[in-house]
């Protein structure tokens, strides 16, 4: 007679056999037909996990419930490629880190409406639908399916907002649609195709950076590979291309970027790091009351000084996202460590001319500025009357050591063609610019609209 627990567990072991035969099938596929994929495709392993609700990951395994998969296969391969590779992207985009941010400040809301959906619902949904963008454009024979009209409707819905499909700004799209309940169910079942709640479980902090790193790395390596391969494999993969470029774009520290154009200046105050407390203490244990050496008064710092903010107020410049720059700008320079008791800012609007110039000595007037701060201008967009006017400026002796010039802007202007003395930073906000002719001579920072204000809080 045969144990039935045996028997249980030998149909298991096959069943665990032919999951791993299936999804080993399914990274071949999809490897054969994307190569840029072939270390991303191979850095997941496989476990069967009869409580998955269908199939997850939390970027180190695929989870997987095998009566879901056996399901899927029957539907044919197709579905299972589609399903691995909607795994695989979640990872290379870092969904996961991204989702433990969005519950925590979901947690710190005050009494959530349960009946509705939340902050890390709406993360979910704007991490599937950007994917399945990113599959439905990559027109593979062995990831093809039609869409269906809401997708269409979505898809297009979204890129009217959006230049790049990225989950990010899917997000925050949602957020401010609100969705009535109806449509947002539909959305859930169109796009949802696997188990997000492994990417909460708790892990060590170390792991999970390691796990970043990775993806990160394997993000990089791939948009290298897509490069390489060349101009009908990059076409092919546009849409996926972009969110590549967007996701590995350099990220700054905004406080660390406006350091650039600080100057070297002594300042009185006790320099305590080049303060010897040997020599002192020896002192006072030698002679009593008489140390040996005492804290110089006067300390060498990099702080600003002398400063230009050129704000664009053409048309095609949104007053709100001035202001919230200006916000930002004004909070790091009125940090004690960031500029002399004495400053000499100039906060410029232009558009196709200069419309005003606000000179700013001292916090008050910066903190008298910024509240009674309205756009000037609405022209056309030209940069080079700024930089004209500042040149002036200098020949009449109004800077004493000027660094830098931060411009921002939508980047869509008449730029100049000489180099200025002074570094210049045209500044621009993800997916409201156009930076294709900013010359070689300028620094070129992009940030995220979300960055605008949340300095370092990711670091």
């Amino acid at each position: 007679m045969i144990d039935p627990t045996r028997h249980r567990q030998l149909e298991e072991l096959n069943e665990v056999e032919l999951c791993t035969q299936i999804l080993s099938a399914a990274r071949n596929e999809l490897y054969l037909n994307m190569r840029f994929l072939d270390v991303s495709l191979s850095s997941l392993g496989f476990e069967a996990d009869p409580g998955c609700r269908g199939m997850g990951t939390d970027g180190w395994v695929i989870y997987y419930n095998p009566a879901y998969l056996f399901e899927l296969f029957r539907k044919g391969r197709v579905q299972v490629n589609r399903t691995y590779l909607h795994l695989v992207l979640h990872c290379l985009f870092c969904h996961m880190y991204h989702a433990r941010l969005i519950a925590g400040a979901e947690n710190q809301e005050e009494q959530p409406d349960e009946t509705k959906p939340g902050r890390m619902d709406y993360w979910d949904l704007a991490c599937d639908i950007a994917m399945e963008s990113v599959i439905d454009d990559l027109y593979k024979k062995c990831i093809h399916v039609p869409p269906s009209p809401l997708r269409r409707e979505t898809y297009l819905r979204f890129r009217k907002r959006l230049k790049v499909l990225t989950a990010e700004g899917i997000y925050k799209e949602l957020l401010k649609m609100n969705p009535p309940e109806k449509y947002y169910k539909s959305l859930v079942k169109e796009f949802r195709f696997d188990d997000h709640s492994y990417w909460l479980e708790e892990e060590p902090p170390q792991s999970r950076i390691q796990r970043q790193n990775q993806w990160n790395d394997n993000r990089e390596k791939m948009q290298t590979e897509m490069e390489t391969l060349g101009n009908q494999e990059a076409e092919d993969s546009r849409s996926l291309m972009d969110q590549v470029q967007v996701e590995n774009r350099e990220r700054y520290d905004y406080k660390q970027f406006l350091r650039k154009f600080s100057v070297l200046k002594e300042e009185m105050q006790v320099d305590e790091d080049s303060f010897d407390y040997v020599f002192y203490t020896y002192g006072l244990s030698m002679y009593g009351n008489m140390p040996l050496i005492e804290p110089l008064e006067s300390k060498e710092v990099y702080r600003i000084e002398d400063f230009v903010i050129v704000i664009d107020t053409s048309m095609s410049c949104s007053g709100e996202l001035v202001l919230k720059f200006l916000e930002e700008t004004y909070s790091v320079l009125c940090e004690s460590e960031s500029y002399f008791r004495k400053i000499n800012i100039h906060i410029i609007q232009c558009d196709d001319k200069i419309q005003s110039d606000q000179v700013i000595t001292s916090r008050e007037e910066m903190d008298a500025y910024r509240k009674e701060f309205t756009v000037k201008g609405k022209g056309g967009t030209d940069f080079r009357p700024a930089f004209e006017y500042v040149n002036r400026l200098m020949a009449l002796g109004r800077f004493k050591s000027l660094r830098g010039l931060i411009y921002f802007t939508d980047g869509q202007g008449i730029y100049p063609v000489k180099k200025p003395v002074y570094d210049t930073a045209f500044v621009f906000v993800q997916d409201h610019y156009s930076d294709v002719s900013v010359p070689a001579w300028a620094i070129k920072l992009i940030l995220d609209i979300d960055d605008i204000g949340r300095i370092e809080k990711d670091k």
